[in-house]
């Protein structure tokens, strides 16, 4: 299974140099960079660990790759995002957010349970196999 969250999640994952075009994109927008990381891939799992502070000064792309470097050293068993935030008055909102670092090519995937309720409604859970195992050690 792969997990596909956040933009370009359907095609094959960017090499350095198409994350760093990606992030020049996002700069000559004006738009901030924020690199995040979690081991709980969960869809609606959308608090991700923030790696240091949003990158709101920053208009060099090869500061944020280095940041983006030492976090997936740091961080080698969780998945590791960028995200470009849009401060503009009336956007105020993300812009672009996409994965750029995978724990291993075999990625656990997720349960989906079901139960009947009252009046023959159903109702779904989903659980990620990742999570049996506790934080910090589930992709190892």
């Amino acid at each position: 299974m792969r997990i596909t969250q956040g933009t370009f999640s359907f095609l094959p994952d960017f090499t350095d140099e198409e994350i760093a075009a990606q992030i020049r994109y996002c700069m000559s927008k004006g738009w901030a960079m924020n690199i995040e990381f979690t081991d709980d891939i969960h869809p609606r799992n959308t608090y991700w660990e923030m790696w240091g502070l949003p990158m709101f000064d920053v208009d060099d792309p090869a500061t944020v790759m280095y940041e983006l470097n030492e976090c997936r050293k740091a961080y080698p068993n969780c998945y590791i995002r960028l995200s470009a935030y849009d401060n503009s008055k009336g956007w105020e909102s993300l812009r672009l957010s996409f994965i750029v670092h995978r724990p291993t090519d075999d990625e656990p995937g997720f349960r989906l349970e079901r139960t009947e309720n009252w009046s023959r409604t159903q109702r779904y859970k989903i659980y990620p196999y990742a999570t049996d195992k506790p934080q910090g050690e589930r992709y190892r």
